[in-house]
C-alpha cells in the first residue's frame, strides 16, 4: 500500500479512534496506541507525571505481570517500547503477524488495569530521579532546559518532559493514578496498526477488546498561549567541561500552520535535512548546508551545527545548536550565524537550493515508508497534532514551497526579538569573547 493513500478513521462508540493499514511485504504487524497526553498537559507541581505513568505501565497488570510480559514479548522475537513527548504518550509492539494478539490484548489490559503499587511508585521515583540527574551532567541538556525555560514563560512547553526535580520528589501515588485514570481512556486514544493482516478481521479483534471499555470524562486541557516575545533574551549556563555550546531558538508556528513546510525547507537549506521518522534518519549528511559550510568549514567558528523543527500542537521552537571551535568564541559564532540568517532574509535562496532541500527532505520522508513500524508510527503521530491528511499532503506541500516563501518565513520568524540565545561556558573558560 502506498504511504500516501488516505486511511479512514474508524471510531467506536466509546470514542476510541482506529486507523488500519494493510502492508503485505513481510509477515509483520506493528501496533501502536497513542494517548493525547504529554508534558503539555502538566501544571507546576505535577511536571514529569506523564513520563512517570509511562514507566508504571511496564509494571504489569494482574493478567500480565511485568516479568512474564517481558519474556512473552521476547519469545515472539518482537520489539516493544514507549515514548512520552510534549503532546502525547505512545506504546508500540512490532511482532510476527501471527503473534500480534499478545500486543493487542496487553494494551487493552494496560488501559484499564495497570497496577500502581506504592512500592513500584517509589522504585520508579529513584529510577527517574537518577535519570534526571544523569541528564543534568550533560551540558547540552542543562543549556537546552535553560533556553526553553526562557522561551516559554506561560505555556507548559516551559518544562522538560522528565519533569522538575522538586516535583519528582513530591509526586504521590495518588497523583500518578489520578493522571492515569484521567487520560488513559478510549475517548483520549488512537490505535494505529500497519502490517500483514486483513482489515475487517483486525477491526473485529480490536472492537472485541475495546468496545465495552467505558469512555472517560473529557480530559482537562491547559489553555495558556505564550504571549509574543518582546525582545531577544540571552541565557548563560556555566559548569564543568571543556567545550562552549551554543543554542539559539526562534518561536515558530505549530505543525498544522501553512508556514511549517516553508520552515522545513528553510531548515534543510540552513542546517541540513531532518526527518520526522521515529526510527532511522536515512543517513543524509548536513555538510552541504549553508550554516555548516560557512560556520564549520569556511570561518571555523564551530565544529558542528544542527537544526530541528519539531511537529507540535501549539507554537514551538526552531532550534539551532552548535559546538564552538576551540580556537573561536561564542560572539564570533553568533555573528556568522546572524550573517547567514540575514543572507536568507535579504535574498531568496536559489531554485536549485530549494530543489535539493525538497529532494532531501522528501527522501527522508520516503525512507520511513520502507518500515512497517514507521508507517504505523506516522498513522498515529500525525493524528496527535493534525491528521493523516497532513502526511498524505506532505510531499505536495514541500514541492509547493517557493524561494519567496522561504525568504518570507525567514523574515517573519528569524528575528532577534523572536529568539532566545543561550551559551554554555565551562568554568575554566568563563564567558569571555576574546
Amino acid at each position: 500500500m502506498n504511504m500516501l493513500e488516505p486511511i479512514p478513521t474508524i471510531t467506536l462508540s466509546n470514542g476510541l479512534q482506529i486507523k488500519l493499514k494493510e502492508i503485505h511485504t513481510a509477515p509483520l504487524i506493528s501496533s501502536w496506541i497513542w494517548y493525547r497526553v504529554g508534558s503539555r498537559d502538566e501544571v507546576s507541581g505535577r511536571t514529569g507525571v506523564s513520563h512517570w505513568v509511562e514507566h508504571l505501565q511496564f509494571k504489569g497488570t494482574e493478567r500480565f505481570p511485568a516479568d512474564e510480559l517481558e519474556k512473552a514479548v521476547s519469545r515472539t522475537g518482537g520489539i516493544w517500547n514507549a515514548f512520552t513527548y510534549l503532546d502525547w504518550t505512545t506504546y508500540f509492539e512490532t511482532m510476527p503477524a501471527d503473534k500480534i494478539g499478545l500486543a493487542l490484548e496487553l494494551e487493552a489490559d494496560r488501559m484499564l488495569y495497570s497496577t500502581h503499587d506504592p512500592e513500584e511508585v517509589e522504585s520508579e521515583r529513584t529510577v527517574i530521579i537518577s535519570e534526571r540527574q544523569g541528564r543534568e551532567n550533560s551540558p547540552g541538556f542543562r543549556l537546552g532546559e535553560a533556553v526553553r525555560n526562557a522561551a516559554f514563560r506561560v505555556h507548559p512547553y516551559h518544562h522538560e518532559i522528565i519533569g522538575d526535580l522538586a516535583d519528582l520528589l513530591s509526586l504521590t501515588p495518588d497523583n500518578l493514578f489520578q493522571h492515569y485514570r484521567t487520560y488513559y481512556a478510549p475517548n483520549n486514544a488512537v490505535i494505529t496498526v500497519a502490517g500483514d493482516f486483513d482489515t475487517d478481521a483486525m477491526l473485529q479483534r480490536i472492537t472485541d477488546l475495546y468496545d465495552r471499555v467505558p469512555a472517560g470524562d473529557d480530559p482537562p486541557r491547559i489553555n495558556r498561549p505564550e504571549p509574543p516575545q518582546q525582545g531577544e533574551l540571552r541565557v548563560t549556563v556555566e559548569g564543568q567541561g571543556e567545550t562552549i555550546i551554543g543554542n539559539v531558538v526562534y518561536h515558530t508556528p505549530p505543525a498544522s500552520h501553512p508556514d511549517f513546510f516553508p520552515l522545513l525547507i528553510l531548515d534543510s537549506i540552513l542546517s541540513g535535512p531532518q526527518g520526522l521518522n521515529m526510527f532511522g534518519g536515512g543517513g543524509i549528511s548536513n555538510k552541504t548546508s549553508r550554516l555548516y559550510r560557512r560556520m564549520a568549514e569556511e570561518e571555523e567558528v564551530v565544529v558542528d551545527v544542527h537544526g530541528g523543527l519539531p511537529a507540535t500542537i501549539d507554537p514551538y521552537l526552531y532550534n539551532l545548536s552548535f559546538i564552538i571551535h576551540p580556537g573561536s568564541t561564542s560572539d564570533a559564532a553568533l555573528q556568522v550565524l546572524d550573517q547567514e540568517i540575514k543572507r536568507m532574509q535579504d535574498a531568496p535562496p536559489r531554485q536549485e537550493e530549494i530543489q535539493r532541500a525538497t529532494k532531501q527532505t522528501r527522501a527522508l520522508f520516503a525512507y520511513g515508508g520502507e518500515s512497517i513500524t514507521n508507517q504505523a508510527f506516522w498513522l498515529g503521530f500525525s493524528e496527535m497534532f493534525a491528521s493523516y491528511e497532513w502526511v498524505t499532503g506532505y510531499v505536495e506541500n514541500l514541492e509547493a514551497v517557493s524561494p519567496k516563501d522561504v525568504q518570507r518565513v525567514a523574515q517573519a520568524y528569524l528575528k532577534p526579538q523572536n529568539r532566545v540565545v543561550g551559551f554554555y561556558y565551562p568554568h575554566n573558560k568563563g564567558n569571555g569573547t576574546a
